[in-house]
């Protein structure tokens, strides 16, 4: 079955099969060196850049800004949730999420 995913509102949304299921303007733990000198930096999600899927794994790349060192610009390939019987089940909040290396 085909998962039909969008980014909405200029960037505020992420849509999967035509519901609003991950927005911005959230507090991410991200394990992402290529982004910022941080072990682990806590990034404002300020808008979606891109979305797509890696087998059953959701992905974003997001614009936002570290709140710890201030460094800010846009990130790699992040999960934000999978597709599991053709529903959208979005990860945890407070997981840390680590860039998918290429």
């Amino acid at each position: 079955m085909t998962t039909r995913l969008r980014v909405l509102d200029d960037g505020a949304w992420i849509s999967v099969d035509d519901h609003r299921e991950v927005r911005v303007s959230e507090l991410w733990r991200l394990d992402a060196p290529d982004f910022c000198g941080c072990d682990l930096a806590d990034l404002v999600v300020e808008n979606f850049q891109e979305v797509g899927v890696d087998g059953s794994r959701v992905e974003v790349r997001v614009y936002g800004q570290c709140i710890e060192c201030g460094a800010s610009g846009i990130t790699g390939w992040l999960p934000v949730g999978r597709v599991r019987a053709d529903e959208f089940v979005e990860l945890d909040r407070s997981c840390v999420r680590r860039e998918r290396r290429e």
